[in-house]
Protein backbone atom coordinates (compact mmCIF):
# COMPACT_ATOMS: atom_id res chain seq x y z
CA UNK A 1 0.00 0.00 0.00
CA UNK A 2 1.48 3.35 -0.83
CA UNK A 3 1.93 6.61 1.29
CA UNK A 4 -0.48 8.27 -0.73
CA UNK A 5 -3.35 5.84 -0.06
CA UNK A 6 -2.16 5.33 3.57
CA UNK A 7 -2.24 8.95 4.36
CA UNK A 8 1.53 8.07 6.15
CA UNK A 9 4.02 6.14 5.29
CA UNK A 10 4.77 2.79 7.36
CA UNK A 11 7.61 4.05 9.14
CA UNK A 12 6.10 7.52 9.96
CA UNK A 13 3.65 5.40 12.15
CA UNK A 14 6.74 3.14 13.59
CA UNK A 15 8.29 2.94 16.64
CA UNK A 16 11.51 2.51 17.48
CA UNK A 17 11.38 -1.20 18.59
CA UNK A 18 9.68 -2.17 15.26
CA UNK A 19 12.81 -0.41 13.18
CA UNK A 20 15.39 -2.56 15.52
CA UNK A 21 15.83 -4.97 13.48
CA UNK A 22 16.70 -3.79 10.42
CA UNK A 23 18.96 -0.63 12.33
CA UNK A 24 20.90 -3.59 13.82
CA UNK A 25 21.42 -4.86 10.02
CA UNK A 26 22.56 -1.30 9.24
CA UNK A 27 24.84 -0.90 12.36
CA UNK A 28 26.65 -4.47 11.55
CA UNK A 29 27.37 -3.35 7.86
CA UNK A 30 28.24 0.01 8.48
CA UNK A 31 30.51 -0.59 11.28
CA UNK A 32 32.67 -3.30 9.88
CA UNK A 33 33.17 -1.02 7.05
CA UNK A 34 34.08 2.32 9.28
CA UNK A 35 36.79 -0.36 11.29
CA UNK A 36 38.33 -1.51 8.28
CA UNK A 37 39.43 2.10 7.55
CA UNK A 38 41.59 3.09 10.49
CA UNK A 39 42.78 -1.21 10.95
CA UNK A 40 45.18 -1.39 8.78
CA UNK A 41 47.19 2.04 9.97
CA UNK A 42 48.46 -0.11 12.75
CA UNK A 43 49.92 -3.10 10.55
CA UNK A 44 51.81 -0.60 7.80
CA UNK A 45 55.48 -2.50 9.69
CA UNK A 46 54.26 -5.62 9.65
CA UNK A 47 53.06 -5.64 6.04
CA UNK A 48 56.53 -3.76 5.01
CA UNK A 49 58.68 -6.52 6.73
CA UNK A 50 56.69 -9.56 5.39
CA UNK A 51 56.31 -8.68 1.83
CA UNK A 52 59.75 -6.90 1.97
CA UNK A 53 58.45 -3.90 0.49
CA UNK A 54 59.45 0.02 1.18
CA UNK A 55 56.64 2.55 3.42
CA UNK A 56 56.17 4.55 -0.02
CA UNK A 57 54.57 1.37 -1.44
CA UNK A 58 52.86 -0.17 1.58
CA UNK A 59 51.51 3.17 2.78
CA UNK A 60 48.88 3.11 -0.61
CA UNK A 61 47.32 0.42 1.14
CA UNK A 62 45.61 3.10 2.92
CA UNK A 63 45.56 5.76 0.51
CA UNK A 64 44.16 3.28 -2.21
CA UNK A 65 41.42 1.92 0.02
CA UNK A 66 40.54 6.22 0.79
CA UNK A 67 40.78 6.70 -3.00
CA UNK A 68 38.26 4.17 -4.06
CA UNK A 69 36.11 5.53 -1.39
CA UNK A 70 36.12 9.11 -2.86
CA UNK A 71 35.54 7.68 -6.06
CA UNK A 72 32.59 6.01 -5.60
CA UNK A 73 30.62 8.38 -2.46
CA UNK A 74 28.76 10.93 -5.37
CA UNK A 75 27.21 7.48 -7.24
CA UNK A 76 25.63 6.46 -3.65
CA UNK A 77 22.05 8.80 -4.26
CA UNK A 78 22.08 7.62 -8.06
CA UNK A 79 22.42 4.14 -7.36
CA UNK A 80 20.13 3.81 -4.06
CA UNK A 81 17.33 6.22 -5.95
CA UNK A 82 17.64 3.83 -9.38
CA UNK A 83 18.07 0.07 -7.55
CA UNK A 84 17.09 0.59 -4.42
CA UNK A 85 18.52 1.11 -1.45
CA UNK A 86 18.36 -2.04 -0.25
CA UNK A 87 19.74 -3.92 -3.17
CA UNK A 88 22.57 -1.31 -3.58
CA UNK A 89 23.34 -1.84 0.30
CA UNK A 90 23.35 -5.13 0.35
CA UNK A 91 25.67 -5.78 -2.87
CA UNK A 92 28.67 -3.12 -1.26
CA UNK A 93 28.68 -4.61 2.03
CA UNK A 94 29.01 -8.29 0.08
CA UNK A 95 31.51 -6.52 -2.21
CA UNK A 96 33.28 -5.37 0.58
CA UNK A 97 33.34 -9.04 2.67
CA UNK A 98 34.26 -10.35 -1.13
CA UNK A 99 37.78 -7.60 -1.20
CA UNK A 100 38.31 -8.24 2.73
CA UNK A 101 38.84 -12.03 2.22
CA UNK A 102 41.12 -11.76 -1.09
CA UNK A 103 42.93 -9.23 0.94
CA UNK A 104 43.80 -11.85 3.64
CA UNK A 105 44.66 -14.03 0.85
CA UNK A 106 47.38 -11.39 -0.84
CA UNK A 107 51.12 -12.54 -1.20
CA UNK A 108 52.66 -9.54 -2.43
CA UNK A 109 52.04 -5.73 -1.66
CA UNK A 110 50.46 -5.03 -5.50
CA UNK A 111 48.36 -7.73 -4.54
CA UNK A 112 47.26 -5.96 -1.49
CA UNK A 113 46.74 -2.83 -2.75
CA UNK A 114 44.42 -4.19 -5.44
CA UNK A 115 41.90 -5.91 -3.21
CA UNK A 116 42.19 -2.59 -0.76
CA UNK A 117 40.73 -1.07 -3.81
CA UNK A 118 38.34 -3.38 -4.14
CA UNK A 119 36.86 -2.90 -0.24
CA UNK A 120 37.04 1.03 -0.51
CA UNK A 121 34.63 0.02 -3.47
CA UNK A 122 32.33 -1.67 -1.53
CA UNK A 123 32.87 0.39 1.41
CA UNK A 124 32.33 4.05 0.23
CA UNK A 125 28.55 3.85 -0.22
CA UNK A 126 27.53 2.05 2.52
CA UNK A 127 28.39 5.10 4.93
CA UNK A 128 25.42 7.67 2.59
CA UNK A 129 23.14 4.91 1.64
CA UNK A 130 23.18 3.58 5.58
CA UNK A 131 22.37 7.37 6.64
CA UNK A 132 19.74 8.08 4.02
CA UNK A 133 18.11 4.48 4.50
CA UNK A 134 17.93 4.87 8.50
CA UNK A 135 16.66 8.56 8.46
CA UNK A 136 13.64 7.02 5.89
CA UNK A 137 12.37 4.34 7.87
CA UNK A 138 12.79 6.46 10.97
CA UNK A 139 9.64 7.72 13.15
CA UNK A 140 9.78 11.59 12.38
CA UNK A 141 9.46 12.62 15.86
CA UNK A 142 12.42 10.50 16.61
CA UNK A 143 15.26 10.87 13.83
CA UNK A 144 17.92 12.30 16.45
CA UNK A 145 17.19 9.61 18.76
CA UNK A 146 17.77 6.62 15.97
CA UNK A 147 20.73 8.64 14.13
CA UNK A 148 22.00 8.81 17.78
CA UNK A 149 22.19 5.03 17.56
CA UNK A 150 23.05 4.23 14.29
CA UNK A 151 25.84 7.36 14.87
CA UNK A 152 27.61 4.49 17.72
CA UNK A 153 29.35 2.70 15.25
CA UNK A 154 30.47 5.69 12.97
CA UNK A 155 32.79 7.36 16.22
CA UNK A 156 33.13 3.71 17.99
CA UNK A 157 34.94 1.96 15.11
CA UNK A 158 37.81 4.15 14.67
CA UNK A 159 38.97 3.80 17.97
CA UNK A 160 38.39 0.63 18.31
CA UNK A 161 40.02 -0.31 14.77
CA UNK A 162 43.66 0.26 16.34
CA UNK A 163 42.85 -1.89 19.29
CA UNK A 164 41.84 -4.81 17.55
CA UNK A 165 44.15 -4.65 14.78
CA UNK A 166 46.95 -4.01 16.96
CA UNK A 167 46.45 -6.70 19.12
CA UNK A 168 45.81 -9.26 16.05
CA UNK A 169 49.09 -7.47 14.66
CA UNK A 170 50.92 -8.62 17.89
CA UNK A 171 49.67 -11.81 18.99
CA UNK A 172 48.27 -13.70 15.83
CA UNK A 173 48.49 -12.21 11.99
CA UNK A 174 47.92 -9.58 9.80
CA UNK A 175 46.21 -11.33 7.90
CA UNK A 176 43.22 -11.80 10.62
CA UNK A 177 42.37 -8.26 10.41
CA UNK A 178 40.76 -8.73 7.03
CA UNK A 179 39.69 -12.66 7.92
CA UNK A 180 37.87 -11.29 11.15
CA UNK A 181 35.42 -8.91 8.24
CA UNK A 182 33.73 -12.12 6.71
CA UNK A 183 31.56 -13.98 9.43
CA UNK A 184 30.38 -10.02 10.23
CA UNK A 185 29.86 -9.57 6.55
CA UNK A 186 28.13 -12.32 6.55
CA UNK A 187 25.98 -11.64 9.10
CA UNK A 188 25.24 -8.04 7.94
CA UNK A 189 23.80 -9.22 4.72
CA UNK A 190 21.90 -12.29 6.24
CA UNK A 191 20.58 -9.77 8.56
CA UNK A 192 19.72 -7.00 5.53
CA UNK A 193 17.60 -9.49 3.39
CA UNK A 194 15.34 -10.67 6.12
CA UNK A 195 14.72 -7.28 7.76
CA UNK A 196 15.35 -4.38 5.70
CA UNK A 197 12.04 -2.60 4.40
CA UNK A 198 11.69 -2.25 0.32
CA UNK A 199 12.12 1.52 -0.16
CA UNK A 200 10.32 2.07 -3.26
CA UNK A 201 13.06 3.46 -5.99
CA UNK A 202 12.89 7.08 -7.09
CA UNK A 203 12.12 7.80 -11.31
CA UNK A 204 15.38 9.36 -12.09
CA UNK A 205 16.73 10.51 -15.43
CA UNK A 206 19.73 8.94 -17.30
CA UNK A 207 23.09 8.62 -14.96
CA UNK A 208 25.33 11.78 -15.47
CA UNK A 209 27.76 10.89 -17.73
CA UNK A 210 29.76 13.93 -17.03
CA UNK A 211 29.34 14.31 -13.72
CA UNK A 212 29.99 10.36 -13.38
CA UNK A 213 33.80 11.06 -14.50
CA UNK A 214 34.42 14.47 -13.20
CA UNK A 215 32.90 14.00 -10.02
CA UNK A 216 35.33 10.68 -8.69
CA UNK A 217 38.48 12.08 -10.41
CA UNK A 218 38.08 15.34 -8.54
CA UNK A 219 37.11 13.33 -5.30
CA UNK A 220 39.90 11.01 -6.03
CA UNK A 221 42.53 13.60 -7.28
CA UNK A 222 42.31 15.81 -4.56
CA UNK A 223 42.12 13.13 -1.83
CA UNK A 224 45.44 12.20 -3.59
CA UNK A 225 46.80 15.23 -4.03
CA UNK A 226 46.31 16.49 -0.49
CA UNK A 227 47.42 12.76 0.65
CA UNK A 228 51.11 13.27 -0.86
CA UNK A 229 50.69 16.63 0.69
CA UNK A 230 51.75 15.12 4.07
CA UNK A 231 55.27 14.83 2.18
CA UNK A 232 55.64 17.48 0.59
CA UNK A 233 53.25 20.23 -0.76
CA UNK A 234 55.38 20.90 -3.81
CA UNK A 235 56.18 18.00 -5.15
CA UNK A 236 55.36 16.89 -8.24
CA UNK A 237 52.59 14.25 -7.18
CA UNK A 238 50.88 16.78 -4.71
CA UNK A 239 50.75 19.41 -7.11
CA UNK A 240 49.50 17.05 -9.89
CA UNK A 241 46.96 15.63 -8.07
CA UNK A 242 45.94 19.07 -6.45
CA UNK A 243 45.61 20.96 -10.03
CA UNK A 244 43.85 18.34 -11.49
CA UNK A 245 41.46 17.73 -8.21
CA UNK A 246 40.92 21.09 -8.50
CA UNK A 247 40.01 21.59 -11.99
CA UNK A 248 38.27 18.39 -12.70
CA UNK A 249 35.98 20.18 -9.38
CA UNK A 250 35.26 23.67 -11.09
CA UNK A 251 33.87 22.10 -14.04
CA UNK A 252 31.97 19.31 -12.17
CA UNK A 253 30.30 22.32 -9.95
CA UNK A 254 29.76 24.03 -13.31
CA UNK A 255 28.07 21.12 -14.84
CA UNK A 256 26.10 19.83 -12.02
CA UNK A 257 24.14 23.79 -11.75
CA UNK A 258 23.41 23.38 -14.65
CA UNK A 259 21.99 19.48 -15.03
CA UNK A 260 18.16 19.00 -14.25
CA UNK A 261 18.91 16.02 -12.22
CA UNK A 262 22.54 16.29 -11.40
CA UNK A 263 24.63 13.17 -10.03
CA UNK A 264 25.22 15.84 -6.56
CA UNK A 265 22.29 18.17 -5.94
CA UNK A 266 24.84 21.07 -5.28
CA UNK A 267 21.49 23.54 -4.85
CA UNK A 268 21.19 22.80 -1.05
CA UNK A 269 23.67 25.11 -0.60
CA UNK A 270 21.16 27.56 -1.41
CA UNK A 271 20.08 27.06 2.06
CA UNK A 272 21.95 28.82 4.26
CA UNK A 273 21.01 26.82 7.39
CA UNK A 274 22.50 24.09 5.69
CA UNK A 275 25.66 25.80 4.58
CA UNK A 276 26.65 26.68 8.16
CA UNK A 277 25.74 23.28 9.21
CA UNK A 278 28.57 21.89 6.30
CA UNK A 279 30.65 24.11 7.23
CA UNK A 280 30.76 23.21 11.26
CA UNK A 281 30.98 19.62 9.89
CA UNK A 282 33.87 20.10 7.86
CA UNK A 283 35.56 21.42 11.06
CA UNK A 284 34.82 19.16 13.15
CA UNK A 285 35.77 16.47 11.05
CA UNK A 286 39.13 18.13 10.46
CA UNK A 287 39.80 18.27 14.39
CA UNK A 288 38.77 14.43 14.94
CA UNK A 289 40.45 12.57 11.96
CA UNK A 290 43.71 15.17 12.87
CA UNK A 291 43.84 13.69 16.02
CA UNK A 292 43.00 10.00 15.14
CA UNK A 293 46.06 10.09 13.11
CA UNK A 294 48.16 12.64 15.20
CA UNK A 295 48.09 10.47 18.75
CA UNK A 296 48.91 7.03 17.60
CA UNK A 297 51.55 8.55 15.85
CA UNK A 298 52.91 10.70 18.85
CA UNK A 299 52.39 7.83 21.38
CA UNK A 300 54.34 5.03 19.26
CA UNK A 301 57.31 7.18 17.59
CA UNK A 302 57.73 9.73 21.06
CA UNK A 303 57.40 6.93 23.96
CA UNK A 304 58.27 3.68 21.64
CA UNK A 305 54.48 2.13 22.45
CA UNK A 306 53.37 -0.91 21.10
CA UNK A 307 50.82 -1.06 18.15
CA UNK A 308 48.16 -2.89 20.61
CA UNK A 309 49.22 -0.66 23.55
CA UNK A 310 48.36 2.90 21.46
CA UNK A 311 45.52 1.55 20.85
CA UNK A 312 44.48 0.60 24.31
CA UNK A 313 45.17 4.34 25.29
CA UNK A 314 43.26 5.44 22.56
CA UNK A 315 40.04 3.36 23.91
CA UNK A 316 38.58 5.70 26.56
CA UNK A 317 37.55 8.02 23.24
CA UNK A 318 35.62 5.35 22.18
CA UNK A 319 34.34 4.71 25.08
CA UNK A 320 32.83 7.96 25.81
CA UNK A 321 31.81 8.59 22.17
CA UNK A 322 29.35 5.55 22.55
CA UNK A 323 28.34 6.76 25.95
CA UNK A 324 27.18 10.37 24.57
CA UNK A 325 26.35 9.73 21.52
CA UNK A 326 22.88 8.12 22.02
CA UNK A 327 22.55 11.54 24.16
CA UNK A 328 22.94 13.49 21.79
CA UNK A 329 20.69 12.35 19.44
CA UNK A 330 17.86 12.49 22.03
CA UNK A 331 18.30 15.63 23.06
CA UNK A 332 18.45 17.07 19.50
CA UNK A 333 15.21 16.16 18.66
CA UNK A 334 13.73 18.35 21.43
CA UNK A 335 16.52 21.18 21.25
CA UNK A 336 17.60 21.52 17.37
CA UNK A 337 21.43 20.86 17.06
CA UNK A 338 22.60 24.63 18.04
CA UNK A 339 23.04 23.61 21.77
CA UNK A 340 24.82 20.70 21.03
CA UNK A 341 27.28 21.86 18.74
CA UNK A 342 28.44 25.09 21.33
CA UNK A 343 28.79 22.17 24.07
CA UNK A 344 30.41 19.56 22.07
CA UNK A 345 33.04 22.39 20.74
CA UNK A 346 33.42 23.28 24.23
CA UNK A 347 35.03 19.84 25.08
CA UNK A 348 36.60 19.75 21.86
CA UNK A 349 38.62 22.85 22.93
CA UNK A 350 39.69 21.97 26.26
CA UNK A 351 40.75 18.64 24.85
CA UNK A 352 43.23 20.61 22.28
CA UNK A 353 44.38 23.24 25.02
CA UNK A 354 44.94 19.95 27.24
CA UNK A 355 47.02 18.22 24.06
CA UNK A 356 49.08 21.48 23.16
CA UNK A 357 50.35 21.39 26.91
CA UNK A 358 51.45 17.65 27.39
CA UNK A 359 55.52 17.62 28.73
CA UNK A 360 57.90 15.08 27.50
CA UNK A 361 57.75 13.56 31.00
CA UNK A 362 53.99 13.24 31.04
CA UNK A 363 52.22 9.75 30.84
CA UNK A 364 49.95 8.51 28.64
CA UNK A 365 47.13 9.19 31.26
CA UNK A 366 47.91 12.64 30.33
CA UNK A 367 46.92 12.20 26.93
CA UNK A 368 43.68 9.92 27.85
CA UNK A 369 42.17 12.64 29.61
CA UNK A 370 41.95 15.16 26.66
CA UNK A 371 41.06 12.05 24.53
CA UNK A 372 37.54 11.64 26.57
CA UNK A 373 36.15 14.82 26.31
CA UNK A 374 37.15 14.91 22.67
CA UNK A 375 34.81 11.84 22.56
CA UNK A 376 32.23 13.22 24.78
CA UNK A 377 32.63 16.46 22.30
CA UNK A 378 32.33 14.48 19.10
CA UNK A 379 29.11 11.98 20.26
CA UNK A 380 27.24 14.56 21.75
CA UNK A 381 27.16 16.61 18.48
CA UNK A 382 28.21 14.62 15.48
CA UNK A 383 24.84 13.04 14.97
CA UNK A 384 23.02 16.21 15.46
CA UNK A 385 24.76 17.62 13.14
CA UNK A 386 24.19 15.16 10.81
CA UNK A 387 20.44 15.11 10.91
CA UNK A 388 20.41 19.18 10.79
CA UNK A 389 22.23 18.84 7.48
CA UNK A 390 19.05 16.30 6.00
CA UNK A 391 16.32 17.97 7.57
CA UNK A 392 17.62 21.64 5.58
CA UNK A 393 17.30 19.95 2.59
CA UNK A 394 14.56 19.31 0.63
CA UNK A 395 13.50 15.66 1.82
CA UNK A 396 13.33 14.36 -2.05
CA UNK A 397 17.23 14.54 -2.19
CA UNK A 398 18.15 13.06 1.03
CA UNK A 399 20.10 10.20 -0.64
CA UNK A 400 21.72 12.69 -2.50
CA UNK A 401 22.93 15.00 0.47
CA UNK A 402 24.15 12.41 2.52
CA UNK A 403 26.16 11.44 -0.71
CA UNK A 404 27.50 15.20 -0.83
CA UNK A 405 28.30 15.27 2.33
CA UNK A 406 30.67 12.43 2.94
CA UNK A 407 32.11 12.78 -0.05
CA UNK A 408 33.52 16.15 0.90
CA UNK A 409 34.37 14.60 4.27
CA UNK A 410 36.30 12.23 2.69
CA UNK A 411 38.42 15.11 0.74
CA UNK A 412 38.19 17.19 4.24
CA UNK A 413 39.83 13.73 6.10
CA UNK A 414 42.31 13.56 3.94
CA UNK A 415 43.35 17.27 3.93
CA UNK A 416 43.68 16.69 8.14
CA UNK A 417 45.70 14.16 8.07
CA UNK A 418 48.00 16.17 5.42
CA UNK A 419 48.04 19.51 6.68
CA UNK A 420 48.34 18.56 10.36
CA UNK A 421 51.40 16.45 9.46
CA UNK A 422 52.71 19.00 7.11
CA UNK A 423 52.51 21.77 9.98
CA UNK A 424 54.36 18.76 12.43
CA UNK A 425 56.96 17.63 9.91
CA UNK A 426 57.81 21.17 9.49
CA UNK A 427 58.23 22.16 13.30
CA UNK A 428 60.02 19.16 13.88
CA UNK A 429 62.41 20.26 11.20
CA UNK A 430 62.79 23.27 12.98
CA UNK A 431 63.69 22.10 16.47
CA UNK A 432 66.02 19.91 14.83
CA UNK A 433 67.85 22.79 13.59
CA UNK A 434 67.88 24.40 16.79
CA UNK A 435 68.73 21.56 18.61
CA UNK A 436 71.56 20.51 15.82
CA UNK A 437 70.52 17.21 16.05
CA UNK A 438 69.83 14.37 13.20
CA UNK A 439 67.04 12.55 14.27
CA UNK A 440 64.22 13.57 17.28
CA UNK A 441 63.89 12.61 20.71
CA UNK A 442 61.38 12.77 23.25
CA UNK A 443 61.30 16.63 23.50
CA UNK A 444 61.29 17.13 19.43
CA UNK A 445 58.23 14.83 19.22
CA UNK A 446 56.72 16.74 22.09
CA UNK A 447 57.06 19.95 21.45
CA UNK A 448 55.79 19.28 17.54
CA UNK A 449 53.06 17.35 18.56
CA UNK A 450 52.02 20.48 21.31
CA UNK A 451 52.12 22.97 18.78
CA UNK A 452 50.25 21.07 16.14
CA UNK A 453 46.97 20.75 18.53
CA UNK A 454 47.60 24.53 19.57
CA UNK A 455 46.65 25.30 16.19
CA UNK A 456 43.46 23.04 16.81
CA UNK A 457 42.27 25.48 19.09
CA UNK A 458 41.42 28.13 16.88
CA UNK A 459 39.65 25.44 14.06
CA UNK A 460 37.75 24.25 16.96
CA UNK A 461 36.73 27.92 18.75
CA UNK A 462 35.86 28.56 14.53
CA UNK A 463 33.62 25.63 14.82
CA UNK A 464 31.95 26.92 17.86
CA UNK A 465 31.62 30.53 16.50
CA UNK A 466 29.98 28.97 12.88
CA UNK A 467 27.78 26.67 15.28
CA UNK A 468 26.01 29.63 17.09
CA UNK A 469 24.48 30.64 13.39
CA UNK A 470 22.49 27.49 13.19
CA UNK A 471 18.68 27.66 13.24
CA UNK A 472 16.43 24.90 14.26
CA UNK A 473 15.12 23.49 11.10
CA UNK A 474 10.86 23.40 10.74
CA UNK A 475 9.78 19.63 10.02
CA UNK A 476 6.13 18.80 10.59
CA UNK A 477 6.16 15.12 12.60
CA UNK A 478 2.96 14.75 10.23
CA UNK A 479 4.77 14.87 7.15
CA UNK A 480 5.38 11.66 5.73
CA UNK A 481 8.58 11.13 4.17
CA UNK A 482 9.03 11.66 0.78
CA UNK A 483 10.48 8.29 -0.22
CA UNK A 484 7.56 5.44 0.31
CA UNK A 485 8.52 2.32 2.20
CA UNK A 486 6.97 -0.51 2.31
CA UNK A 487 7.68 -2.12 5.30
CA UNK A 488 8.27 -5.71 3.01
CA UNK A 489 10.79 -8.06 5.01
CA UNK A 490 12.31 -10.25 3.09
Amino acid sequence: MSSQSAGRSPASSASIGAILAPLVAIIVGLFMVILDGTAVNVAIPKLQADFGSSLSLVQWTVTGYALAQAAVIPLAGWLSDRFGAKRVFLISVALFTIGSGLCALANSAEMLILFRVLQGLGGGVVMPISMAFVYRIAPPDKVGAVMGMMGIPILLAPALGPVLAGWLVDYVSWNWIFLINLPIGVIAVFLGIRTLPNIERQSVAALDLLGIILAPLAFAALSYGVTEGATSWTSTKTLVGIIVGAAALILFVIVELTRKNPLLELRVFRSSNFTRGILVQWVSQFALFGTFFLVPLFLQQAHGYSAFKTGLIMLPQAIASGVFMPIGGKLSDRFGARPLVLSGMVFVVIAAILLSNIGADDGYAMVMLPLVLLGAGMGLFMMPLNTHLIQSAPQNLVGRVTSLTNAAQQVVSSLAIATLTTISGNKMKDLLIEAKKQAPGVEEWTSAFSYTFFILIFIAVAGGILGLLLTKPKVDPNAEKSAEVHMMVG
